[in-house]
C-alpha cells in the first residue's frame, strides 16, 4: 500500500471509499466501542423513534472518513490531528455510504494536510467535516 509524502500532495487532490453498511457492521462496532444504543440494535426499539428503523452509529460512518484519509489520501503514515463532524441524516442497513476527502489546505512547514469530508448516501450528504492530519515527509 502506498501513500503520499507532504511534497506529493496539492490542493483539489480527492480520494474515495465506498461501503455498503450491514447489520453485523452496526453489532461490530457497538461491541468495539461499548455503544449499545437500542435504536442502533434494537428493531423494536428504533420502530419507535422518528427514524421507524434501526440506524448506524453516526461515528460508524465517520470511520470511513479515517478510511479514505488512512489508507488513500494521504494514506498510510498520516496520522489524525483534529476532526469537526456535522451529522446530516441517518445511514441505515443496506445504505451504501460514498466517503470522499478533498484536500483543502497546505502547510509544508508543519507537514499539515486539511481536508473537507462527506458521506454521502445515494448522491445526499450525511455527514461532513474538516480533517487536519499530519503527512510524513520524505526528508527527516
Amino acid at each position: 500500500m502506498t501513500g503520499y509524502f507532504i511534497e506529493d500532495l496539492e490542493i483539489g487532490m480527492e480520494a474515495g471509499f465506498d461501503k455498503t453498511v450491514s447489520a453485523q457492521d452496526i453489532t461490530a462496532f457497538a461491541e468495539v466501542t461499548g455503544d449499545r444504543n437500542p435504536v442502533h440494535l434494537s428493531e423494536h426499539y428504533a420502530s419507535k423513534t422518528f427514524f421507524k428503523t434501526r440506524i448506524a452509529h453516526g461515528m460508524l460512518s465517520a470511520g470511513f472518513i479515517s478510511a479514505v484519509l488512512g489508507t488513500k489520501l494521504p494514506g498510510p503514515g498520516a496520522i489524525y490531528m483534529s476532526q469537526t463532524l456535522r451529522f446530516l441524516a441517518p445511514v441505515r442497513i443496506g445504505d451504501t455510504v460514498s466517503t470522499y476527502a478533498r484536500l483543502t489546505a497546505l502547510d509544508l512547514v508543519k507537514k499539515r494536510a486539511q481536508f473537507h469530508c462527506r458521506c454521502e448516501v445515494a448522491g445526499k450528504t450525511v455527514v461532513e467535516g474538516e480533517a487536519m492530519v499530519f503527512v510524513p515527509s520524505r526528508s527527516p
